[in-house]
Order: C-alpha cells, then structure tokens, then sequence
C-alpha cells in the first residue's frame, strides 16, 4: 500500500515537471509572448565583492570592449519597480535615465550606503538581453533615479526605454515626468 503512494507521488511529481518543462521550455518565456519586440524587461545586479560561483557568475559588460565583472546571480531591481524610463541628453550624447518606485528608491538608498564604491550592472532584454552598463555607486543614491550611458545605438536605447515604459504601464506603475519649467 505504502508503495503505491509513493509511486503515485512519484508519477504526479513527474506530471508536474514535464508540464512545466512544457510550459517554459517549449514556448519560451510567456511573459515575452508574441509582442516581445514592443516590451523591454530590466534587471539591474549588484557587483559581488566574494568569488562563490554558488552566489556569483561573471558577465561582459560592452560590446566592443568586454569588461569582466562578477555579479550576485540574483537582480536587485527589476521593471517591477520602474515607474519611467527616458532617454535623456547626456555629456557627449544620449543616457537611458531610469525612475523608481518607493520600493526601488529604498533599495537604491539602502544598497549605495551600504556598498559603496561597488557597481550596479544592468540587463535589458528587448527581446534579446544584453548588458548595458555599469553605474559605480560612489555617493548615496536617495532620490531613486539612475542615469547611465548605456551599451546600445540610440535606435535601441529608444526602442529599450519605449518597451520598459509599456511595461511599467502594463504593471500599472508608469507615472508621466513632467518637463521642468524654465
């Protein structure tokens, strides 16, 4: 009788697994669905300060010209907590400036006291991911904004901040930056 059960659980975890190797393997991610091209995602990692390969994996940062770094494995941020992207003039050209919600401006506050001097990697995925640049958390970051000049032509830091922006409305959290008043 005792077999049975076991048998029987172990069959039904079988089940399960195949289902969900079903669900993510075989028709990609579903929350990249078929308007993929249309939506960006972003994970923005924080610089490991340990060489644990169980904690930590090392990525290239820029194309061109490859920086290694060792990251956590797991993101600090993501566009759960993105409230707007823009594309903004930067000194030289164009930066992708990222805004945050409650929640990521006290993570962005928390970890830029307590990790000073340490980098934040960030990740788009609009569809295909890339690395975009490094942010050196060199003073407190308290007012939960992120400016960097990032690892893409400025057709793809458009195309990256338009899809972060779709999500975040898609979430509910876009909130419209009005321009400053001169």
């Amino acid at each position: 009788m005792k077999t049975t059960t076991v048998k029987q659980k172990t069959f039904f975890a079988l089940l399960l697994l195949i289902g969900w190797i079903g669900i993510l393997g075989g028709s990609g991610c579903s929350s990249l669905g078929k308007d993929s091209k249309q939506k960006a995602y972003l994970r923005i990692y924080l610089e490991a300060s340990i060489n644990d390969p169980a904690q930590s994996i090392v990525v290239p940062v820029y194309r061109k010209q490859p920086v290694l770094i060792r990251i956590q494995k797991e993101p600090i941020l993501d566009e759960r907590s993105l409230v707007h992207a823009a594309v903004v003039k930067g000194i030289g050209g164009y930066s992708i400036e990222l805004v945050f919600d409650f929640h990521g401006k006290l993570v962005l506050q928390q970890l830029s006291n307590a990790y000073r001097g340490r980098r934040l990697v960030l990740q788009a995925i609009f569809p295909e991911a890339r690395w975009l640049g490094t942010i050196r958390m060199n003073r407190p970051i308290m007012d939960g904004v992120l400016t960097f000049t990032p690892d893409a032509t400025l057709e793809e830091a458009q195309r990256i901040v338009e899809g972060l922006n779709r999500v975040a409305r898609k979430l509910g959290n876009y909130v419209p930056l009005v321009p400053a008043k001169s």
